[in-house]
């Protein structure tokens, strides 16, 4: 298996530290607010990483935490606090707040099919181990107190800007209009270990530490608790691309100057989910959330769908028109399983040679469009149909699309129409596919046709927000 690696920028091979077992840590959400759609493509693409290595036979355990205090809203260590963010604007108590949006997001999980991870451990349960890595920093000489906080200091490391070939001096502490930078600081790099003296004056959560009543940075929370639970060498770290600088750089920084020796081997990054204005993000007001994509009528695994229609390195383009394309060639998809019938023996040797391609694409650093490619390569191949239908079944262990449920219940509404047999909704499907094929590669001759021809066997189509629908004439819309 190839996947590219953050930390080297090359593509290369995934060897984990112990042969057969991998290691895998992922960022979990700052429980201050729901997660946007945005968020859950990143937590999307890992559960596809995890649910494939688990597939090609390696045994993963899989960390996440959940940022239950802190972090701050700027990743210099300034700004507003998101969780008291939260708190405020719902008049709950942070520990409240943490405890909702919590369970918010492993909904929005199990209705995306994503697995929860092995290990899900709050930052709050973590206290003692954030205060015992923090006073190891100290006595080696890699931490220092000023101004009431204790700050890891960067100059002590051979290289800190391990992700991009950045000039010290383009990452200031405050290039961003609207962040003072922290006059504490020995270094402008330097981050934030532990706050004594905190910025807040209603601050909720502190802990008693060696250094006074206080609370822990946000970045020390993810080395400490995947050392804890993974131990001294990690396999794989995932996380959004917006994560490498600073988050990612400093827990490299914190953990090997703790460790005395290199920590993770591969860093698996996705990009951001992009709309016409840019990066998706909860402050620009741009808040796509999954129950907004329900209430407009899209199912969650066409959203998980469309996220597996491009390759976790490449920003993708959210828009309705796309979510109604990706709903259409879903739709179509589910309606070829559900043609399939499980009848005769299925052909082992055609299913291995057909299930290489599908290997092959997963290999290649995780290539999902290619993936989905091989699957309808499978759904048309010359095999008879238990051969097909085990292949789909297969391949859908890893993209868990719910192909069989969904081609189940499609069955169920074809069965329940009196005047349309299966046969006549299936033709109708294709045409609908054939005229939506047409219209993208802009031939509107031939769109035009195929509405014509359905249009003069009784069939009306509806061209609506959420694709094309039908009606056929003397009956309600299909």
């Amino acid at each position: 298996m190839q996947l590219y690696n953050s930390l080297t920028r090359t593509k290369e091979p995934f060897v984990p530290h112990e042969p057969g077992r991998v290691s895998m840590y992922t960022c979990g959400p700052t429980v201050y607010h729901y997660a946007h759609i945005g968020n859950l493509r990143t937590y999307i693409m890992e559960d596809v990483l995890d649910r494939y290595l688990r597939y090609a036979g390696y045994d993963v355990r899989r960390v996440m935490n959940i940022t239950d205090v802190g972090h701050l809203t700027s990743d210099a260590d300034s700004g507003e606090d998101k969780m008291l963010k939260g708190a405020r604007r719902e008049h709950k108590t942070v520990m409240e707040i943490a405890r909702f949006y919590t369970d918010c997001f492993f909904e929005d999980c199990r209705k995306l099919n994503i697995r929860r991870p092995d290990v899900v451990e709050p930052a709050t349960a973590c206290i003692g181990d954030f205060i015992r890595v923090i006073s190891a920093l100290l006595e080696k000489g890699y931490a220092y107190k000023a101004g009431g906080n204790i700050y890891f200091d960067t100059s002590r490391l051979k290289q800190y800007y391990v992700f991009h070939n950045f000039e010290e001096e383009d990452l200031a502490v405050g290039v961003r209009e609207g962040v003072e930078e922290d006059g504490n600081k020995r270094n402008k790099a330097d981050f934030v270990l532990w706050f004594t003296k905190s910025k807040f004056a209603d601050q909720e959560l502190k802990w008693e530490s060696p250094w006074g009543l206080g609370y822990p940075g946000w970045h020390i929370e993810c080395s400490c608790i995947s050392m804890k639970h993974l131990g001294e060498y990690l396999d794989l770290h995932c996380g959004g691309i917006d994560n490498a600088f600073p988050h990612h750089t400093n827990e490299i920084a914190q953990s090997e100057a703790y460790l005395g020796h290199p920590w993770c081997r591969c860093w698996f990054h996705v990009h951001h989910l992009n709309t016409a204005s840019g990066k998706m993000s909860k402050s620009k007001g741009e808040f796509l959330t999954l129950s907004l994509l329900e209430s407009r009528g899209y199912d969650p695994m066409v959203y998980r769908f469309f996220c597996l229609q491009s390759h976790y390195r490449r920003s993708l383009v959210f828009s309705y028109e796309n979510m109604d394309n990706a709903k259409a060639a879903y739709r179509r998809l589910v309606a070829r399983v559900a043609a399939l019938r499980p009848e005769g023996e299925v052909d082992r040797a055609a299913f291995e040679a057909q299930r290489a391609a599908f290997v092959q694409a997963m290999d290649n650093d995780l290539n999902t469009s290619l993936a989905l490619t091989a699957l309808y390569d499978a759904l048309k191949a010359p095999l008879n149909d238990a051969t097909r239908l085990a292949l789909a079944e297969d391949y859908d262990r890893v993209l868990c699309l719910n192909l069989a449920e969904a081609a189940r219940r499609l069955r169920e509404e074809e069965s329940a129409a009196p005047a349309a047999d299966a046969a006549l909704v299936r033709e109708i499907e294709a045409q609908i596919a054939a005229r939506a094929e047409a219209k993208r590669a802009k031939n509107y001759a031939e769109a035009d046709r195929i509405r014509a021809e359905l249009a003069a066997r009784g069939v009306t189509l509806i061209d609506t927000r959420e694709g094309t629908t039908y009606r056929l004439e003397g009956q309600g819309k299909a």
